[in-house]
């Protein structure tokens, strides 16, 4: 049974397209981290208690997670461009029922079908990894995973705001309102691309074992990144309680301290110029180390001072998205043909990370405060590190 697949080739990929790639991504990854710091003025208004609230975050992680596994590896099946439109369209539908709902059952269940449909920024990188030459191509995949990072971090503090200004239900509304323009943007500017395909989705599907088997360096690169982002949610799950209840900021003032993190961004296209000059190894370990000693700053007194906790954010964010594009950079290298289902298990594997360190979050700062989530942080990224450097030893010893 083969599953060779032969994509059409691939149109040149221009700087302007690259920028818009970035932006899409940040916009539609953006979806998933909206509700996060507003779950409770929506549990309020829906009559959603403690327990239920929590699962909006949750439910909408869990969903995106499954949309990685089960609709992300269909690029390497489908013409691209109308896949993502179609999850694109499915998302602003998602967004404008959540914003109009009623009833707190509907909302969590649309809660877990937004995640599903916001896995389209997942098929615009492998396109842009596919479109872009050998010799750029870390380059390009960095700069379109900051779009990616920005969308992250901007996501929380434009919800705040809007919230703080508008109400919540506006959150959603212009969401769904800037997924339609990204549909369009998608329709209009986007090239089509057509795998030629020699496989059904069930064999597509069961190919994906076969692959984890077949790389370890996938394998490996995704555990690196999956303990690296459960240190990222950690942080940023937690940051916003030790901010409100340790420093008093309000929630406006929160928002605003969460741009600080943005400025972590720059990593992506530092990192995929090192990928492309060959410095992967150095650059990972440079990665691996700044994250813990980023979050050791919460065990000095002075790294809990607001101007600390920026600190360890931006050093964070600038680590983790250094790696991940490095990761990336590898990954993708493996195997051209099946890029989508790479990046499908790549990515699965360090939204499951995300899902556990924001899981871990409350828990930890109730027993513990900051200095728990600072000492857990810490040690998750050093882990990784421990891991890089004793598969580099097992590499070199072959």
């Amino acid at each position: 049974m083969s599953l060779t697949l032969a994509h059409s080739p691939a149109p040149a990929l221009s700087r302007w397209l690259v920028t818009l790639f970035a932006f899409c991504c940040g916009a539609i990854v953006a979806n998933i981290y909206y509700a996060q710091p507003i779950v409770g003025l929506i549990a309020a208004q829906l009559g959603l208690g403690p327990s239920s609230a929590s699962l909006i975050v949750s439910l909408t992680q869990i969903g995106y997670a499954a949309g990685l596994l089960l609709l992300v590896p269909l690029a390497d099946l489908l013409e691209n461009r109308r896949l993502m439109i179609g999850a694109s369209l499915a998302a602003a539908l998602c967004l404008l029922l959540a914003g109009t709902t009623e009833h707190g059952s509907v909302f969590l269940a649309l809660s877990l079908a937004l995640g599903f449909s916001s896995v389209a920024v997942q098929m615009l990188v492998p396109m842009a990894a596919h479109m872009a030459p050998e010799e750029s191509r870390g380059q390009v995949v960095g700069t379109i995973m900051g779009g990616l990072l920005l969308g992250i971090l901007l996501a929380r503090p434009l919800s705040s705001l809007v919230a703080d200004h508008l109400g919540w239900r506006m959150v959603f509304i212009g969401a769904a309102a800037l997924m339609l323009g990204i549909v369009v943007l998608l329709a209009a500017l986007v090239p089509p691309r057509m795998p030629s395909h020699r496989a059904s989705y069930a064999q597509l599907m069961s190919s994906l074992l076969g692959l984890l088997r077949r790389h370890p360096r996938l394998r490996q690169r995704s555990v690196y990144q999956a303990l690296m982002f459960a240190a990222f949610s950690l942080f940023w799950t937690a940051v916003p309680l030790e901010l409100m209840h340790s420093h008093g900021l309000s929630q406006s003032q929160i928002a605003l301290f969460a741009l600080v993190g943005a400025i972590g961004a720059i990593a992506a296209p530092i990192a995929g110029r090192l990928a492309d000059a060959g410095h992967t190894r150095r650059a990972s370990q440079l990665a691996m180390g700044l994250a813990p000693l980023a979050l050791l700053l919460g065990l000095w007194q002075p790294g809990t001072s607001v101007i600390g906790l920026a600190l360890t954010g931006i050093l964070l964010d600038f680590a983790v998205q250094m790696n991940m594009v490095l990761g990336q950079r590898e990954v993708y290298g493996l195997d051209a043909a099946s890029r989508g289902r790479l990046n499908a298990l790549y990515m699965t594997s360090i939204f499951i990370g995300g899902a556990g360190g924001s899981a871990l979050a409350g828990l930890l700062y109730q027993q513990f405060a900051w200095s728990g989530i600072a000492a857990v942080g810490a040690v998750l990224p050093a882990l990784a590190l421990l891991l890089f450097n004793r598969d580099l030893r097992g590499a070199a010893s072959c």
